[in-house]
């Protein structure tokens, strides 16, 4: 049963990395298994079946997720755009209790951890504006580097991968490459998802080693700041903001 569950944990954390607005470290977040995902990957191997017990139903379920809950949940975001946005973002509002009962455990509040969530909900405010405005400031040519404009794109895709609240997918937009990315997904299309897939990998260990290492130094302000992306994704999420 535990394995069923950890399977439709990953269907959910999958289908993070492709649609707008969502993010799949959210879905960490939200499942209570972020920091553990995070030390099993970076620890794979100090107890390797251990940590493979524990990643292999949730990667199982990512690829379900991308190849094909998120072609439902992309046609809810197009069919019933409303209902299923305020969908996920009850059920983002629904997990702040726990994730401020989780960032207190340690020392408690106090009233300076607050800096740390504005910052980065700001951050989260502020990006919603970004796939206006980068999409004019970058010239796209598809020649010889565009291999290494792939790269990089999946290098950056990786942070809303990895940071709760960031979503890779509007990283891509504001990059131009979204719906390149949707139909290489579709058409399993490798000239697209190698390119990408390499970027994504250096990306998520890197970020994954930044972000073991702020819960190492400074686990409560960066829980604090993980909260603050989490509920700016609300904001990426509500359509008004978007008119």
């Amino acid at each position: 049963m535990k394995f069923i569950l950890d399977v439709i944990k990953g269907v959910f954390i999958g289908s993070g990395a492709i649609l707008p607005g969502i993010s799949s470290g959210v879905f960490c977040v939200i499942f209570g298994i972020y920091e553990k995902l995070v030390d099993s990957v970076l620890n794979i191997f100090k107890d390797f079946k251990k940590n493979f017990a524990f990643l292999f139903p949730i990667a199982l379920g990512g690829i379900i997720g991308v190849l094909l809950v998120s072609k439902l949940l992309k046609f809810l975001f197009a069919t019933y755009p409303m209902p299923t946005n305020f969908c996920f973002i009850g059920l983002i509002i629904g997990s702040m209790p726990i994730l401020f009962k989780k960032a207190n455990n340690k020392s408690g509040f106090r009233l300076h951890y607050l800096l740390y969530f504005l910052f980065t909900f700001l951050i989260g405010v502020l990006s919603i504006r970004l796939e206006h405005i980068l999409p004019q400031l970058i010239n796209l040519e598809l020649g010889s580097n565009y291999f290494f404009y792939l790269v990089l794109a999946g290098l950056l895709m990786s942070a809303g991968v990895v940071i709760p609240g960031v979503s890779s997918s509007v990283i891509l937009m504001t990059l131009g490459v979204y719906t390149t990315y949707l139909s290489a997904v579709a058409s399993i299309d490798l000239s697209i998802l190698f390119p990408m897939g390499i970027g994504l990998l250096i990306g998520s260990i890197l970020f994954l080693k930044i972000i073991q290492f702020l819960f190492s130094k400074y686990y409560v302000q960066t829980f604090y700041g993980i909260i603050g992306f989490v509920l700016g994704s609300v904001l990426v999420l509500y359509p008004r903001f978007h008119l």
